[in-house]
């Protein structure tokens, strides 16, 4: 049986950062690439603007501080938006859902009073499945524009079933 990690939610440091900008994910997933780190940094784009990053951005790590991926916790009136990204070698290996769920909790630990929403291209079924095996229901679809032109997106909201322990 698998074991799965137990998961830290960290704030996330250059070193973090710089780690994520080597990060290299395969075609079609590629969308997902950051530019180097040398150049976000110039630019201070998204997390490389230290405020930005201080607020919005943090690092989730695994038991051995392992960076596992990234959240980000973007605000929106009564809602929690969030973005986030996982190491791509640690893609497929059935730690997704723990996961999201450790990142949507995080969230809600944040602002509890907020609902918890995230978005994801209607082409990635597989991320789609993980949302919704970690408890995330999809509500809206609307077309926006991404890095390679405009794509069809679903926004899926955090409704984790309830335990009746």
């Amino acid at each position: 049986m698998l074991t799965s990690p137990t998961f830290r939610i960290v704030p996330l440091t250059e070193a973090h950062c710089g780690d994520i900008c080597t990060w290299s994910y395969p075609a079609p997933y590629n969308i997902y690439n950051w530019r180097p780190w040398d150049i976000m940094l110039s630019e201070q784009e998204e997390f490389a603007d230290a405020e930005l990053r201080e607020q919005q951005y943090r690092a989730v790590l695994d038991e051995d501080g392992l960076m596992y991926g990234f959240a980000q916790f973007f605000p929106i009136t009564g809602v929690t938006r969030l973005g986030l990204g996982m190491r791509p070698e640690l893609c497929g290996r059935g730690h997704g859902v723990e996961f999201v769920r450790a990142i949507a909790t995080e969230a809600k630990r944040r602002a509890p009073a907020n609902e918890i929403d995230l978005e994801v291209l209607s082409w990635n079924i597989r991320a789609f499945r993980v949302y919704e095996k970690a408890g995330f229901v999809h509500t809206d679809t609307y077309n926006k524009m991404t890095p390679t032109g405009r794509d069809m997106f679903y926004c899926m909201e955090w409704k984790p079933k309830r335990s009746n322990k």
